[in-house]
């Protein structure tokens, strides 16, 4: 039996025979300047723009169609002086966070009711993955009945569409916790709220920060829908009126507004991972 070959140092191979090692080569993470990250992220909205400017410009997008951005621009300061759009930016930022607060509230108590007890798994889970498939647009007309066209349709609208993705987010974060842990726990005579507060909670965070950042994106999708019973005030009763008059322009400035609105909902919710997950960031791929 011959002796194996010897190996020499990484990278090299002693035995002729016998194709070379590879040296390995870690990859070094080069941490890139923040400027290029945020300039990448602004060369999209960028192109969009400046092609909307080229087709107003051009004709090939008339004004019937959709303003140009200096109607846009001058449509956005005319309602900005006449207090109409910081007032309809205040009803409606109130609906979306009341609606929110209530929503996701909810979804994580009973996320963690079903995720931490077999019990309640067994008689909530069912039921609320039967309402979760219902379309939040179809309550419309029943809410209506139920609660007028007032502010509580509105609300109650935003946040039946916001609970359930914080639902199922905690509920399955909850799951996922480590059992070990939570049974060394209990071994040492931890309550269950202090359980919930100190093991469960903190383990299902990036699950419970996920199903934020979606609710938050659905609750200015819902805040929309919610502004379209028969509002008198708000963004969609400023779209309404524009519609009636065939204004493009604060048609768009409403529209804009509303993306502005769901583009600060989901840098708050990134800013919040960042604040409590600092290694996700730490250790994100680039």
């Amino acid at each position: 039996m011959s002796a194996p070959a010897s190996i020499g140092p990484i990278g090299t191979s002693a035995d002729p025979e016998a194709p070379g090692l590879v040296t390995p080569r870690p990859k070094v993470d080069r941490p890139r300047p923040r400027a290029v990250g945020l300039g990448l992220r602004l060369l999209g909205p960028l192109v969009l723009l400046l092609a909307w400017i080229w087709a107003s410009a051009s004709g090939t997008l008339g004004s019937s169609l959709l303003a140009s951005p200096r109607q846009v621009l001058s449509a956005f300061r005319e309602l900005w002086t006449s207090g109409q759009l910081g007032d309809a930016l205040s009803v409606s930022l109130t609906r979306a966070g009341l609606g929110l607060a209530f929503g996701v509230t909810t979804g994580l108590v009973l996320g963690v009711i079903t995720g931490f007890s077999r019990l309640g798994e067994e008689l909530l889970d069912s039921s609320l993955q039967l309402l979760r498939t219902i379309p939040f647009l179809s309550l419309v007309p029943l809410f209506m009945v139920w609660f007028g066209i007032g502010e509580t349709a509105r609300v109650v609208l935003i946040a039946v569409a916001t609970s359930f993705p914080m639902y199922v987010s905690a509920a399955g974060g909850v799951r996922n916790t480590d059992r070990k842990l939570v049974e060394a726990m209990r071994s040492f005579g931890m309550g269950r709220l202090a359980l919930v507060r100190e093991v469960v909670l903190p383990g299902a965070l990036p699950a419970l920060l996920s199903g934020l950042r979606l609710s938050m994106t659905l609750s200015v999708i819902a805040l929309i829908a919610a502004e379209e019973i028969n509002s008198t005030a708000g963004i969609g009763y400023l779209m309404s009126t524009a519609q009636e008059y065939s204004r493009t322009d604060i048609l768009t400035v409403c529209i804009l507004i509303y993306a502005f609105i769901g583009l600060f909902a989901d840098g708050v919710a990134r800013v919040l991972e960042r604040l409590l997950m600092p290694w996700r960031i730490r250790g994100a791929v680039r």
